[in-house]
């Protein structure tokens, strides 16, 4: 009972910086958060089992899945205001409250009484007693949710596939065609720099300099700069850096030239 007052405030607040956050990596953080105390909860009721799937497939596996899903689709800002289902925020609000209402009631249910039958399912172990009811008394529950997972997946594929309707260019086509716009519009026969590149920093965020230190924005993802994470503020560096490779004037040798 103490470790479930104790982690359902920073549950609660973890979800809501998962709701509110503006950065995936914030948002990843803060559902680690909330999976992990759900971990230590499981273990406090004496589920050891669950803790350690809960630790190792959704926090270790599925979180990061989902992290690295979003960094490298990216958001678009024209995207993620354009409604493409009519009402769909309505609804998914009138849902969200219907769920949280239930949500509380099912809690304030379980945690309002003493907690009993733990001793009677686990006496043969805890992932014994896991198995007996997953493919005992809910064997038809959890083999409807394993084939809406599947179909899940393979609804994603079918959405992420795109058919390929231009025949695939190779390595001669694609160095013909750059010629070929060199000699129309000047563009540049080299491949775009990296993130990072003549800059003090290697990160996807940070642009490649010029030579002259100013920001080359054709390097970095259209994804990150939508998102408005784009690092600024190099000049400071930059002028580090200047006075770091210029050497000082000795007057003595200048004396000495003369």
């Amino acid at each position: 009972m103490t470790a479930f007052w104790v982690l359902a405030p920073v549950m609660v607040i973890a979800a809501l910086g998962l709701i509110f956050a503006r950065k995936a990596v914030h948002a990843a953080l803060a559902l680690a958060v909330v999976m992990i105390s759900l971990a230590i909860l499981y273990a406090a009721q004496g589920a050891p089992f669950l803790f350690a799937v809960q630790i190792i497939v959704y926090t270790g596996a599925i979180m990061m899945l989902f992290l690295f899903v979003l960094m490298l689709v990216g958001v678009d800002s024209s995207d993620a205001i354009r409604e493409t289902i009519a009402g769909q925020r309505f609804f998914a609000a009138v849902v969200g409250l219907l769920f949280g209402i239930t949500a509380v009631l099912a809690i304030g249910q379980t945690v309002s009484g003493a907690v009993v039958g733990l001793k009677g399912a686990n006496a043969n172990g805890n992932p014994y007693g896991l198995a007996e009811l997953l493919f005992g008394k809910y064997v038809l529950a959890f083999e409807f949710t394993s084939a809406l997972l599947i179909t899940a997946a393979l609804g994603a594929m079918v959405l992420a596939h795109k058919e390929r309707l231009t025949p695939r260019l190779s390595q001669a086509d694609i160095a013909a065609r750059r010629m070929r716009e060199y000699a129309e519009s000047g563009r540049h026969l080299a491949p775009q720099a990296t993130p990072g590149v003549f800059a003090r920093h290697n990160a996807v965020d940070t642009p490649a300099l010029l030579p002259d230190g100013t920001p080359l924005e054709s390097s970095l993802s259209p994804s990150i700069v939508e998102r408005g994470q784009v690092r600024s503020g190099f000049d400071d560096d930059i002028d580090k850096v200047v006075e770091q490779l210029t050497p000082e004037e000795d007057p003595d040798a200048l004396g000495g030239q003369k």
